[in-house]
């Protein structure tokens, strides 16, 4: 056994799905898949007690991998979850762990979404299918045949599932489904109505019971703030402006990102560097030092690539991806407030992810407070006060040394020392906006405006669709363009987004870029008429919430 498989290698797992747990940054099973993964690898149905946060979509996910065909284009594993949230959370990590096993497709089912492209996955041969009873139902009155050749059913959350109104649903699904079918089942609590179900539908049921540890970590200071994806970047630039660290880690999630959002902080002028499980040892070794003896202040890394990483000087950690789980969160955290010292840990949470920001705070004991992107006085008073820390070590002796330097390059210049101490100032600064308005211009979010949820918040009341598409469009300005993109309210789209998207891939500065007005179905964005058509070509393939922006000229009839 080697050393980065840890104890997963005792499961003889399949390797691809091993090297896949590896690449997530796992080191050791938790209690519940050390108990629940070899039950289930061997075709047990089991019925697990275990709070959310313990580990448990790993327990189940690994060894329903592992008895997966690829070759076989059909649904082979159902997946039921009581809410949405948590059927993307499911979805998104068996395809984690399924990446590096070819053929193997995954498919969420949930209702909010069109039908059509959910039914189409199944009957194109996803083997994993993680699903909402509600919706799963639907698609069963639609093709009650769907189901026939799962042979592995894991019913995660099952006490939620009661809570919601499922019973009725569940007794449909269990008929579409063979008999044969292996079943576990997960809830944290086993009141009757669990238990009845258990009687009913599992065959001599293996019994695992985890007792959740809270963890703590009390030393450090932890917050979080609320953006949307495309958001963090800049999310990350706007904190750093404020945050008084001496050294920092970042964590996200891929390797890419490592290299991305270094890349950002350099260009900005932070001293940073990547971290990532493609960096050679003796390079890993070079970064790590650089960051110990300052050379370097930031370090982007990925869960694996930061292992073992040591260095005191680590006085904040920004989790600006997710971690996996509240066990990695409380290990990415650790890295500061050590011997003694404050830490401050930071996590970006966009609003699908606030359900593990809940896991985390119910695991750790602690609550993490929500802070606000800093506004433009904030930053501005940062940006003076490092200014004032940079000059005030220099005053002391300047005169004697410089004194006479001085009155020679006024009497030069034929300028007063004032005018000259500005430009000095200018060109210490290098152009850094240090007024408001400045400051304003150049901020490509809107501060203190952190999503809410999934779909935009209305307010107010709501006049009907046709008078909200029907009214008239604002005046255009001169030398200005009106375009339009089909992306609107309904598909979670802000003004932000767009502003956002459109100054990072499109390279305008902000008061290039005039009225923004977003609609249910669709949204108008102006844009300088000067260079239009070679704009819309560089934004052609840029993405918003996941959608083409697809930017088109708005010709008013």
């Amino acid at each position: 056994m080697t050393q980065e498989t840890g104890g997963f290698a005792a499961f003889n797992l399949n390797p691809n799905i091993l090297a896949a747990v590896i690449a997530t940054g796992y080191e050791e099973p938790s209690a519940i898949q050390h108990q629940s993964i070899p039950i289930i690898m061997a075709g047990h149905d089991m019925i697990g007690q275990a709070q959310t946060g313990t580990g448990k979509t790993a327990a189940f996910a690994l060894p329903i991998l592992h008895r997966i065909d690829p070759a076989k284009r059909e649904p082979q594993a159902l997946i039921l979850a009581p809410t949405r949230e948590l059927a993307l959370q499911v979805a998104t990590a068996f395809e984690t762990y399924a990446k590096q096993m070819p053929g193997v497709t995954v498919v969420a089912v949930y209702g909010g979404a069109p039908m059509g492209p959910q039914l189409k996955a199944i009957r194109n041969g996803a083997q994993i299918v993680v699903a909402t009873p509600g919706r799963l139902c639907d698609h069963l009155r639609r093709d009650e045949k769907v189901l026939s050749t799962v042979n592995h059913l894991v019913l995660d959350e099952a006490d939620e599932m009661l809570k919601l109104g499922f019973m009725d649903d569940l007794e449909v699904i269990f008929k579409a489904l063979p008999p044969t079918r292996q079943t576990v089942l997960f809830s944290a609590t086993l009141p009757q109505s669990i238990r009845a179900i258990a009687e009913r539908h599992l065959r001599d049921p293996q019994h695992v019971k985890i007792q959740t540890k809270t963890q703590t970590v009390t030393a450090i200071e932890q917050a979080h703030l609320l953006v949307h994806a495309d958001q963090k970047t800049s999310a990350v630039l706007s904190l750093l402006e404020v945050e008084d660290f001496d050294a920092l880690i970042m964590f996200v999630r891929t390797k890419q990102a490592t290299l991305d959002l270094a890349s950002a902080l350099e260009a900005k002028g932070y001293k940073a560097a990547a971290l990532n499980g493609d960096i050679a040892q003796n390079q890993r070794e070079r970064v790590i030092e650089s960051l110990k003896d300052g050379r370097l202040d930031i370090v982007v890394a990925t869960d694996v690539a930061a292992r073992g990483l040591d260095v005191p000087r680590i006085t904040h950690v920004f989790n600006v991806d997710m971690p996996y789980d509240p066990e990695s969160y409380v290990h990415r955290i650790g890295r500061t407030g050590r011997a003694g010292r404050e830490g401050r840990a930071l996590l970006l949470v966009t609003p699908r992810e606030r359900r593990m920001l809940q896991v985390i705070e119910r695991v750790t004991g602690q609550k993490v407070a929500e802070v606000r992107l800093p506004d433009a006085q904030a930053v501005l008073d940062a940006r003076i006060k490092k200014l004032t820390n940079s000059l005030s070590p220099l005053v002391a002796d300047a005169e004697s040394t410089h004194g006479d330097l001085l009155d020679r390059l006024t009497a030069d210049i034929g300028c007063t020392p004032r005018a000259l101490a500005a430009a000095l100032l200018r060109k210490a600064t290098n152009a850094q906006a240090l007024t408001l308005a400045a400051i304003e211009k150049e901020r490509p979010l809107v501060p203190n405006n952190a999503p809410r949820g999934d779909r935009p918040e209305r307010t107010g009341d709501r006049p009907d669709r046709g008078d909200r598409e029907r009214r008239a469009p604002v005046p255009l300005a001169e030398g200005r363009a009106r375009c339009r993109t089909a992306l609107g309210a309904r598909d979670g789209i802000a003004a932000k987004n767009l502003l956002g998207a459109i100054l990072n891939e499109g390279g305008l500065a902000r008061e290039a870029i005039g009225r923004i007005q977003v609609r249910d179905s669709f949204s108008l964005v102006e844009l300088p008429e000067d260079g239009l058509e070679r704009l819309l070509t560089k934004l052609k393939d840029t993405r918003v919430a996941g959608k083409q922006l697809k930017l088109r000229r708005y010709r008013e009839d």
